[in-house]
């Protein structure tokens, strides 16, 4: 965190991508650990690449706050729709996004900030899936989608600013 030393009294989150889990750390200490998936592309920051950007990231805004459980969010907005409370149900098909959304910008130039290879722009969130039974295997197309009782608890931990690493991995 010596880069960015304004940051480091927020808790924040680590992504491991080689073993698709999120760890919460507040303090130096893990406080959390949770399966994750990242992208079935690999890693990546490029703009349309569909791949999971790399390195330091903020939390830039906070999405959902008190909305229930597998509420169906479009374009950040919440919408009518709540899934069945069933891990294995769909929305439509789609790469739902769900329950609650920590929208991530980059804090590196030329890796995850600016130009094509901008995370705001490419709208890289940590999220809440209605395929949960894909949890812990590469499934995204960019994002880091998480279970939806899990994605609550790092929402309610992380603040705005809080940093989120994501952590290269081979692909």
């Amino acid at each position: 965190m010596r880069t960015h030393p304004e940051y480091a009294r927020h808790p924040l989150a680590l992504v491991d991508t080689r073993r698709q889990r999120l760890y919460l750390v507040k303090r130096l200490h893990l406080c959390g650990q949770y399966p994750v998936s990242t992208s079935r592309y690999g890693m990546g920051a490029i703009k349309d690449s569909y791949r999971t950007p790399p390195g330091i990231h903020k939390v830039i805004a906070k999405i959902g706050e008190g909305e229930p459980l597998y509420r169906h969010f479009k374009a950040r907005c919440p919408t009518d729709k709540i899934a069945e409370a069933n891990p294995y149900a769909t929305i439509s098909g789609t790469d739902a996004i769900c329950t609650r959304i920590l929208h991530l910008g980059g804090l590196e130039p030329r890796i995850n900030r600016g130009g094509y290879h901008d995370s705001e722009q490419r709208c890289i969130y940590i999220h809440g899936t209605v395929d949960e039974k894909r949890i812990g295997r590469l499934s995204s197309i960019g994002c880091i989608r998480m279970k939806n009782r899990d994605v609550i608890e790092v929402f309610n931990t992380l603040q705005q600013n809080s940093i989120v690493y994501i952590m290269p991995s081979k692909n």
